[in-house]
């Protein structure tokens, strides 16, 4: 572990399976940490048992990492927080968090998802909810929470229209395990993360069919040209989308089953029903409601996204994957276009 001296104190709001990965790794590196959720019987027992025994069994927390059932405790006299709540949850934390935030705060989130209703960016929320007051910056980048959560080699980015914002945010989680970039795109960054989880459910569907890796590799290859054309007009620059917040995400998980989003798709190719899946993954899969926020965006902008358009018509218009192939397979012949 790094040494803590003049290490901040980082309170993580989430406690969830990425969250607490987040939390070991701060605390790995030398930071006071303290973890909050919205369960504060989970807290408590976070805090006795000295794991996440549901999400991530086997790993203990070190002795600088706590878990506080009270977001007014975590709070305290700290000015460094990393939000890693279900995309559904962020603003009502943003709403909770901001009475204890003080003036020269960071606030960073690893959340990675649209606004569910609005379809509208995590920073576009914080925004309208924090007013401009404090320094803002988002995480991402092609990260399984037990892989952090293991001290395995990692590579993810750190984005903030402040250049030292982004810097700092890096140096909380950089380590000689983990490689953290920096970047000023702070819509391509967020984007990536969001659009690359219903790209994993398409891919999910395809192995589910049993249709083999060519029709794997041909998803994500299309894939990653629709997060970039709805990227590009969203704002994101069109480099952002080749780096690890774009194709580096996506490759991962469009092509792992620790995958949650790729494991809806597997099971929905399978021939199991949405509710009975989502009710046995126990944990959220972003790409579910995004998949309905991307459908609307590309409608309102006029963006070609022929993956997300049958992605969403399986998972709300009850559409079969067989028949959802088909409509993909039946579109006219083209030319290539990245």
């Amino acid at each position: 572990m790094v040494s803590g001296k003049n290490k901040p104190t980082v309170t993580v709001l989430g406690a969830g399976s990425w969250g607490t990965a987040l939390a070991l790794l701060l605390a790995r590196n030398g930071h006071a940490v303290r973890l909050w959720g919205h369960d504060a019987a989970q807290l408590a027992r976070l805090e006795q048992e000295r794991q996440n025994s549901v999400y991530l069994p086997g790993v203990a927390f070190p002795a600088n990492l706590h878990a506080c059932e009270s977001l007014a405790d975590a709070a305290k006299s700290c000015a460094h927080f990393l939000i890693a709540v279900p995309s559904h949850a962020f603003r009502a934390t943003l709403k909770n968090l901001k009475p204890y935030l003080p003036a020269k705060a960071i606030l960073a989130w690893a959340t990675k998802g649209l606004e569910p209703g609005s379809g509208k960016l995590l920073s576009r929320v914080a925004q309208e909810e924090l007013r401009g007051k404090w320094a803002l910056a988002v995480v991402s980048g092609p990260t399984f929470a037990r892989e952090v959560a293991l001290n395995m080699p990692t590579a993810m980015t750190a984005a903030s229209d402040n250049v030292q914002v982004a810097e700092a945010v890096a140096a909380w989680l950089r380590n000689e395990r983990v490689r953290v970039y920096t970047s000023g795109d702070v819509a391509g960054v967020q984007l990536g993360g969001a659009i690359k989880n219903v790209m994993a459910i398409a891919a999910g569907i395809s192995d589910g069919l049993g249709f083999g890796a060519n029709a794997r590799a041909a998803l994500i290859t299309r894939g990653l040209a629709e997060l970039t054309r709805l990227g590009v007009a969203m704002g994101g620059q069109k480099e952002t989308f080749m780096g690890l917040a774009g194709a580096g995400d996506l490759i991962l998980t469009c092509t792992d089953n620790a995958s949650r989003n790729r494991r809806v798709g597997l099971a929905l190719g399978q021939g199991r029903l949405l509710p009975e899946i989502l009710a046995d993954l126990g944990q959220e899969a972003e790409g579910v409601a995004t998949a309905r926020e991307l459908y609307q965006l590309a409608g309102n902008l006029n963006v070609d996204m022929p993956i997300t358009e049958q992605v969403y018509r399986v998972l709300y218009e009850k559409l079969s994957p067989q028949d959802a192939v088909e409509a993909l397979l039946r579109r006219e012949p083209r030319a290539e276009n990245p």
